[in-house]
């Protein structure tokens, strides 16, 4: 089914301009087919018309698109390289020089222990023995303890600067400054603030840079500040090397007095270890000032954070994965490094056991998801296709705790924008429990979903915290607006239980939030995604649908809920289009149409709303108000006399077809219903409806598509009310004889010779006006009028390729929905006897075929 209009997308204040903003949710593209065309004309200018429930459509599903599709992704691999790249660059090369480094290092320990010390022991004077012994001890332990002092400096980083992170975050430093603010009980407020943070950094595991190695010594031997002491340790002893190595090898002394020519060996042997040894260390030392270079002078990882628009836990994030890549580089082979990005990085981090870490994962996601640059494709590609990783995300929907907020947020942000793509809103939707974790987010803080017209109820539901529902309740609409796209995902909605009355509880909008020109921008939001997912619900096919549509009309708020924004709304026609939009929807339920038409005011709104003309907005929804009572008097005689209650009605309605718009349109199908659908105790005033006789004869001889068909359907029903003398009086007024009218229906008939999807009910309406043609007072005129044109063969090839298509009223994508009441063949065999002189029982029959 093709979805009535752009659900959002054509509207940018809904979530336009709030990417990244913890105020309002980041810019998120739909790309819905439309289902009303644009601009058609009226009834005489032979216009298109509008695309409605009256024509059926092929497909029934579109397909799920967001604003980070696959345009973004290309875009990421045809431009600029992604900003991580340059630092597993830097880990790569760091690592080569360490791997030399080390590669030396064990040269010179192997010489040393065994040319050295082992042959030449006892010959070495003091000073070489002791410079060889103090150059082996330092880098030898420095070389092989390398890679420990490297664990230590990656456990430095895994969450204490991480939790520096988190106690500099927005949320945290506005509650401090809150604390700060207030003007008593000041201690109290800063306590409540200590326990906050001591309780985001609570875990049942032990917080490993905190953990102290041994008893009794305090800060000393906590086992972050290990690397940097070993770090220190490594510098010292490559200085030492280069000093000692530079020393000898500059004196040169190797032997005493007189031994140079009995120890011919031990001279390049020394050579040898010295210059290894100064090569070796002056190779890390040269590692250290390159990395010195590229971090505290050219600020690599802040320009990395800043082209990565990372914010605040950029540096952390990016340390962090910088010693990961270094990591790999070192253990295993130096290309190792350059494997790795910040998405499969930021996978691993949400599944950590620490909360500050999972903040860190799933901040890197949210805000790659929300890139402009061109990553955004990539990340939802990778993480849509990682089962673990949407099972976290969708997981983490269910965390309420108040030091989770912000993981919820940003999981909240990342499954709305995977759930903008088709293929991850099936995985989403297949994992189970992701409906009902989704509905989570639209919990209150009352234990009952609130109203987003009243904040007054929204603050009381906080109970005095600070905790933000309102914004959490925005996202969860956003994450179903784009799940319903989706026909199996519409059911899965509709079967979570107590989902769908939280959703209709969000569609109601108080008088003073709609009448306040000064009201917060996010509680309309909320009312307006509300109404887009109960729109896209209710115009859901088949089965389901129906199902929805039944289920949405029971609740007892909604059609309620639905007429206060149609009596309220005039300064939110963008809320007033929805609510008649899904009015619309609901009235192909026969059950949900006796709702609507039952309940106060609505209808009388709707013809208040379709009178009035002004400019081009309010033309706007008249349009839509004409097709809402179009649906509502549809084979409904409750709708009828609703709409008939009304005094100038039928004036307006007959005026309306003058105007060049769908507005036209619709008007036309609503004096239709009103005709053929009324009962009899309104005859006598429908009998005014002959007035729009020279309009529709008008649309009928210049009209095309579905004016044309609306035109000839109409003009069936308003000949119940005249007899042919009557008739061929509007002809003559018209400009037009009885051929000329005759030949014009011949020739439509033959034009529409085969069923036509845009146009289902054409060849009813030509075939029912041919039979009271037929029928009236001047039937023997039209009678060899319509044989000498050949609509005798013209009806035969119709009997022969008659389909269901022809039998329904409105259409569902490719559903139909609401038979008619005659069946197609009979009217046709019906006009065929009595166009080639049949017995007067089949003109009897064909007199009553005026439905």
């Amino acid at each position: 089914m093709k979805y009535k209009k752009g659900d959002g997308a054509d509207q940018p204040n809904d979530d336009g301009g709030m990417n990244g903003s913890r105020d309002a949710p980041p810019s998120i593209e739909l790309d819905i087919i439309q289902h009303h065309g644009g601009g058609g004309g009226g009834l005489g200018s032979g216009g298109g018309g509008s695309t409605s429930f009256f024509e059926p459509t092929w497909r029934e599903d579109t397909p799920v698109s967001g604003g980070s599709g696959q345009g973004c992704s290309s875009g990421r691999r045809g431009g600029r390289e992604p900003p991580e790249k340059r630092l597993t660059l830097f880990a790569l090369r760091l690592a080569v020089l360490e791997k030399a480094a080390s590669g030396l290092g064990t040269l010179a320990f192997a010489w040393a222990t065994v040319v050295l010390l082992g042959g030449f022991a006892s010959d070495l004077t003091n000073t070489d023995f002791w410079c060889v012994t103090v150059i082996l001890v330092g880098e030898g332990a420095r070389v092989f303890s390398r890679s420990h002092e490297l664990e230590w400096q990656h456990h430095a980083t895994l969450t204490s600067t991480a939790g520096g992170a988190l106690r500099s975050s927005s949320r945290v430093i506005r509650r401090f400054v809150h604390a700060l603010a207030a003007p008593d009980d000041t201690r109290a407020r800063a306590a409540q603030f200590q326990r906050q943070v001591v309780l985001l950094m609570k875990q049942r595991t032990w917080h490993a840079p905190d953990v102290s190695l041994l008893p009794y010594t305090g800060w000393v031997f906590l086992s972050k500040r290990i690397g940097r002491v070993l770090n220190w340790l490594q510098v010292l002893s490559a200085s030492a090397c280069v000093a000692l190595s530079v020393m000898r090898l500059w004196k040169h002394d190797y032997f005493g007095a007189g031994a140079e020519n009995k120890k011919d060996n031990m001279r390049p042997a020394l050579l040898l270890f010295y210059t290894v040894a100064l090569v070796e260390a002056s190779l890390f030392l040269l590692e250290k000032l390159y990395w010195i270079w590229k971090v505290s002078v050219c600020k690599l990882l802040d320009q990395v954070s800043a082209d990565c628009d990372l914010g605040a836990y950029g540096l952390v994030s990016l340390k962090r994965f910088f010693y990961d890549a270094y990591s790999r580089c070192i253990s295993g082979s130096i290309f190792d490094g350059i494997k790795m990005d910040l998405v499969t990085f930021a996978e691993e981090l949400i599944l950590s056991d620490f909360l500050d870490e999972q903040l860190i994962g799933v901040r890197i996601l949210q805000r790659f998801a929300n890139s402009k640059s061109g990553s955004a494709g990539d990340t939802l590609r990778k993480v849509g296709t990682n089962p673990r990783s949407i099972e976290r995300v969708v997981e983490m929907l269910n965390w309420k705790r108040p030091e989770e907020e912000e993981v919820r947020w940003c999981a909240a942000e990342v499954v709305s924008k995977l759930a903008g793509k088709r293929q991850n809103a099936l995985r989403v939707s297949g994992i189970p429990g992701a409906i009902e974790s989704v509905m989570s987010l639209l919990y209150t803080g009352r234990g009952a979903p609130a109203s987003a017209g009243d904040p007054q109820a929204l603050a009381a539901g906080a109970h005095g915290r600070s905790y933000d529902y309102l914004q959490f309740n925005l996202l969860g609409l956003r994450i179903l607006k784009k799940l319903s796209r989706d026909h199996d995902n519409c059911g899965k909605i509709g079967n979570a239980r107590g989902l769908l009355a939280r959703i209709i509880g969000f569609t109601h909008a108080s008088q003073p939030l709609l009448r306040n020109p000064l009201a917060p921008d996010s509680q309309v939001r909320a009312v307006k995604r509300a109404l887009q997912v109960v729109k896209m619900l209710v115009y859901t096919t088949g089965a389901t649908g129906k199902a929805l549509r039944r289920d949405v009309a029971e609740n007892v708020f909604t059609v309620s809920n639905l007429r206060g924004i149609l009596q309220h709304g005039q300064q939110h026609m963008d809320l007033q289009k929805l609510a008649m939009d899904i009015l619309t929807g609901l009235a192909m339920d026969d059950r949900a149409k006796e709702m609507i038409v039952s309940t106060g005011g609505v209808v009388k709104l709707l013809l208040s709303i379709f009178a009035v003309n002004v400019n081009a907005d309010e033309c706007e929804l008249g349009r839509e108000a004409a097709e809402t009572l179009a649906m509502l008097a549809l084979e409904s005689e409750a709708g009828c006399s609703a709409i008939l209650k009304r005094d100038d009605v039928l004036d307006q309605l007959v005026s309306a077809l003058d105007d060049k718009d769908v507005r036209s349109l619709n008007a036309a199908r609503v004096l239709r219903s009103l005709c053929a659908y009324s009962g009899d105790e309104h005859r006598t005033r429908l009998s005014a409806v002959t007035k729009a006789m020279p309009a529709v004869l008008r649309g009928t001889m210049t009209g095309s598509d579905k004016t044309l068909e609306v035109c000839v359907g109409l003009t069936t029903q308003i000949c119940r009310f005249i007899d042919g003398e009557r008739f061929a009086d509007e002809l003559r007024a018209a400009g037009l004889d009885e051929r000329a009218y005759v030949e014009r229906l011949v020739s439509i008939l033959r034009q529409y010779r085969y069923p036509e999807i845009r146009v289902p009910r054409m060849r009813r309406f030509l075939v029912q006006q041919a039979v009271w043609l037929v029928t009236s007072s001047s039937s023997a005129l039209y009678a060899g009028l319509l044989r000498e044109l050949g609509m005798e063969r013209l009806l035969e090839s119709v009997a022969d390729t008659t389909s269901e298509l022809e039998c329904y009223h409105v259409f569902s994508g490719s559903v139909a929905i609401g038979k008619h009441r005659e069946n197609f063949s009979a009217i046709v065999e019906s006009a065929l006897q009595l166009i080639s002189g049949g017995d007067a029982a089949a003109a009897a029959a064909g007199g009553s075929w005026t439905e």
